[in-house]
């Protein structure tokens, strides 16, 4: 075996042992400052169920992508079921009702356009070798961004509801006025992707960069490599975001209803009556002004 080809981490003991270390180490600090990813267990708890699914899935897949990208059937299998795990992860990081499944549209319509581009100018052959690290890679992303995009662009019009109540009141459409308060958080989604682009080279090595350089490729390719992953991701994720606040904004995704007839109103429903009329002037004047 040549230098370029060797192994970056030896898959032994010590490995597994160091991960071992890690993964008590994060799930440890967690619960010392008691983090929570999401609601529901503990973060410790999360974390370190977090770390042995991915082992688990790991090595199942470690073992299955051998007989996979032998056969178009059972790759195409294979992506179906990576699109699929995607959307119910999105889905229900964003909402536990049963519209989690529109995220489907969000993640579908980034990946699906650069995918068929990739396969119609033959930059990516049929193959399954190909197919599923890139394939997986685009919808990795679409998911991280659907995901944000959607907690951002419904924390937002839970947190400001009175002003998108003002906004109707004055004449403004129900989309329009949802839209103007959650499409400025919900494009805090693209900013991981950005920094990434940016800052690609002088902070870091990407994974796609590293990959092709340990097996063999030369510097050069490695980096038109990577270079095109980061600009499809880009791609990618404004196309996610852009769908999911169009379906926030026309109520396709939503969560279920925190306020029954007598909860406790919040700090936004207490807002006075001129508060809210106030708030609705801005929100159409910047819309006029837009336009």
């Amino acid at each position: 075996m040549n230098q370029g080809a060797a192994p970056l981490l030896p898959v032994d003991f010590t490995l597994g042992a160091l991960l071992a270390v890690l993964l008590v180490a994060a799930a440890a600090v967690a619960a010392c400052f008691h983090l929570a990813p999401r609601p529901g267990p503990g973060g410790s708890r999360q974390i370190l169920t977090a770390g042995v699914r991915a082992a688990l899935q790991l090595a199942a897949v470690s073992l299955a992508i051998a007989w996979v990208v032998r056969s178009p059937v059972a790759t195409s299998a294979f992506l179906i079921l990576m699109f699929a795990v995607a959307v119910r992860t999105a889905g229900r990081r964003i909402t536990s009702d049963r519209t989690w499944w529109t995220t489907a549209v969000s993640i579908a319509a980034g990946v699906a356009p650069v995918f068929v581009a990739l396969l119609v100018t033959g930059l990516v052959p049929f193959k399954g070798i190909a197919l599923i690290p890139i394939t997986g890679i685009l919808i990795g992303g679409a998911l991280t961004a659907t995901v944000l995009a959607g907690r951002r662009a419904l924390d937002e019009l839970s947190q400001r509801h009175g002003e998108v109540e003002a906004g109707i009141a004055l004449g403004l459409p129900s989309r329009d006025a949802r839209l103007e308060i959650a499409r400025p958080a919900a494009s805090d989604a693209l900013l991981p992707g950005l920094d990434q682009t940016r800052t690609v080279g002088l902070v870091t090595l990407p994974g796609a960069f590293v990959g092709m350089l340990l097996g063999g490729a030369s510097p050069v390719m490695a980096g038109a490599v990577q270079l095109f992953v980061l600009i499809a991701l880009m791609a990618v994720q404004a196309v996610s975001v852009a769908v999911t606040v169009e379906l926030v904004a026309r109520g396709h995704l939503h969560r279920p209803s925190a306020r029954p007839a007598a909860a406790a109103t919040t700090a936004a429903d207490r807002r006075s009556r001129w508060d809210r009329i106030a708030a609705g002037v801005r929100l159409f004047q910047r819309r006029a002004w837009r336009h």
